[in-house]
């Protein structure tokens, strides 16, 4: 998919759909590949160019990806976004925290589990913050880093 299309889907999409954008980015937006099998991110697919269209979707925007929040604020867009995230080891160790690769992949597989179930209950976004904090049952250096990170914006 192209950067064309994305911003063709969200010119057609009715603004009282939810937007929904979930993967790997920066504060510059959210990243792709134009090659799946080259396992680097080299483009991004939702950036700047996308922002006008986000905007008419008010606060029904979901941005799950690491600084998706600095993207929003920047891009002026309201809604439910992640800060940092820690997906990988390397990152953990940018932000001090000693773990291992499989402990990063069980702990964030349960936290969006529970984000999932957040949405399925239709959880007004507002409110998803502060739940997630109240849904970390393990805390740990790990845990609190991440569950801190949703902001509603």
């Amino acid at each position: 998919m192209s950067k064309r299309d994305i911003e063709h889907l969200l010119h057609h999409c009715p603004q009282r759909e939810r937007i929904m954008l979930l993967g790997h980015g920066s504060d510059k937006g959210l990243f792709s590949r134009t090659d799946d099998m080259i396992p680097e991110f080299d483009r991004i697919i939702v950036g700047h160019s996308h922002a006008y269209h986000l905007r008419r979707h008010g606060g029904n925007i979901i941005g799950i990806w690491c600084h998706a929040d600095k993207f929003a604020r920047k891009e002026g867009l309201h809604g439910l976004f992640s800060g940092m995230i820690i997906s990988d080891k390397k990152e953990a160790e940018e932000y001090g925290i000693i773990t291992l690769q499989h402990h990063i992949d069980e702990a964030n597989e349960v936290m969006f589990a529970k984000l999932r179930r957040l949405l399925d209950e239709e959880i007004p976004l507002h409110e998803i913050p502060e739940r997630m904090k109240a849904l970390n049952d393990r805390p740990s250096w790990l845990t609190n880093f991440n569950y801190e990170n949703f902001f509603y914006l």
